[in-house]
């Protein structure tokens, strides 16, 4: 009951529908106030002799009620909570003490000696709220750990909060007060809560049934999108699913960088592919996502850039359906995307490419090609090829035959948004040679087009 140190303030949410507020001043100070205000269902009074737009329009729209007039201590009367917003220091400490001689919490805006509360920064996330105070002594710092829990909450945790409202009469009829708990926190670890963030209320219902009925945790896939190395282009979904999985199977392009980021004590299980090397067949990571996500585990399936981009995630989702494993789907920013902004080499540009075009550069058993050379070879495009730098000679060559001309604009992007990032630039002619010269080996993109020759003025990087 003895606290090491005394708070100067007691953080409590108060429902104000239907009550009086009163708000002196009529500016932006005011207004941004009345924002949050606006959000209740009390009756908002605003003092001030004149209005800025954004009120005046929110008066003339029946939301606020304004009172031209000076403040006078009888406008107090009935209210329950005033906020002073004037640029009058001497007027709102009048407004606080007429406030205080009322019993009514006031509280005046960045100057917390006289308030009696103060406004917290908030994260909205409604029903779900989180408010964040520092007393009054560091309302910078409460403003930017907000917008670090911004980050960290998605909106869809609203939507969360309120299907758990909305189903907790009937958690408390089916279960006694002690196991009531239990429940609710393997709903939130397990499919019920993505089933929320994805949007598909049904299959979190049937999650939480199923948790009531006492069957045994239902497993899920998350084929998430972990973009072209960077980590700082992981989507928040990517991150958040990452450091909740069981049990993660990555691919060989991943960087430690990204790879550091999965929950610790998630087992990991590589399954890369490449060129001439498979660690897995195709078909035994599929059969694998299905075994593990049979034995309850939420099963992170982690692959480089987008799944649906050559990373052949169609092919896994298609036997986790017809297996009846719940999963979703995080996209990635595509090697494509990433490597040609890093690269400064837009891949369309009015006055150079009005269409692109993804094709790979993978070899078919026979060792040839099978792409429409004569829709790749034209200009007005952009075509990248992926897995291409094993057939780079071929592949400018065949351009070459069908159309482009031998001085066409083409480059190789090694490693693209990592630290180690190289970009090749020449054409179609010499960019095969200039390659070997270099000693390219890694992870590398070809793109060809003639929005290539921007990147000299568009570089903003190696």
């Amino acid at each position: 009951m003895t606290p090491t140190a005394k708070w100067p303030y007691f953080p409590v949410f108060l429902r104000l529908t239907g009550r009086r507020v009163l708000v002196v001043g009529g500016g932006e100070v005011a207004a941004r106030k009345l924002r949050l205000l606006g959000k209740t269902e009390a009756q908002l009074d605003v003092v001030a002799r004149d209005l800025n737009d954004e009120l005046t329009q929110a008066a003339q729209a029946g939301l606020i009620r304004h009172l031209a007039t000076a403040f006078e201590p009888a406008q107090l009367d009935g209210c329950t909570l005033c906020i002073a917003a004037t640029d009058d220091a001497a007027l709102n400490r009048q407004v606080a003490a007429a406030a205080d001689a009322r019993g009514i919490a006031v509280n005046v805006v960045d100057d917390p000696a006289p308030s009696s509360f103060v406004t917290p920064s908030i994260v909205d996330r409604f029903p779900l709220i989180v408010a964040i105070a520092t007393g009054g002594q560091a309302p910078v710092l409460g403003r930017r750990l907000r917008e670090r829990i911004e980050t960290l909450l998605p909106a869809a945790y609203g939507r969360l909060a309120a299907f758990m409202g909305s189903r907790r009469e009937q958690v408390q009829q089916r279960l006694p007060q002690a196991a009531r708990r239990g429940l609710w926190e393997g709903f939130l670890d397990g499919p019920g809560a993505e089933a929320i963030f994805s949007g598909n209320e049904a299959a979190a219902d049937a999650q939480l049934q199923a948790l009531l009925d006492g069957d045994p945790r239902r497993g899920e896939v998350y084929l998430v999108g972990a973009g072209p190395g960077d980590p700082d282009l992981l989507t928040f979904r990517a991150l958040r699913l990452m450091q909740q999985c069981d049990v993660v199977l990555y691919d060989a392009l991943l960087p430690d960088a990204i790879l550091d980021l999965v929950r610790r004590d998630a087992e990991r299980i590589y399954v890369g592919k490449r060129r001439a090397r498979h660690t897995l067949a195709q078909e035994q990571i599929n059969a694998e996502l299905v075994r593990l996500a049979r034995e309850g585990k939420r099963v992170l399936r982690l692959k480089g850039g987008d799944p649906f981009v050559f990373g052949r995630g169609g092919e896994e989702i298609q036997e986790l359906a017809a297996a009846g494993i719940p999963f979703q789907v995080v996209p990635g920013i595509s090697a494509a995307n990433g490597c040609a902004a890093y690269a400064g080499i837009p891949l369309t540009h009015r006055d150079h490419a009005q269409a692109c075009i993804f094709v790979t550069g993978h070899q078919r058993a026979d060792g040839t090609l099978a792409l429409h050379w004569d829709a790749l070879a034209r200009p007005g495009q952009t075509v990248v090829i992926y897995m291409g730098l094993a057939t780079l000679p071929h592949l400018c060559a065949q351009l070459i035959e069908h159309g482009l001309s031998p001085d066409w604009p083409a480059a190789v992007i090694e490693q693209g948004t990592s630290p180690q990032q190289r970009v090749i630039v020449g054409t179609l002619a010499s960019l095969p040679s200039a390659v070997v010269d270099a000693a390219v080996g890694g992870p590398s993109l070809v793109i060809v087009g003639s929005v290539v020759t921007l990147r000299d003025q568009l570089r903003w990087r190696g």
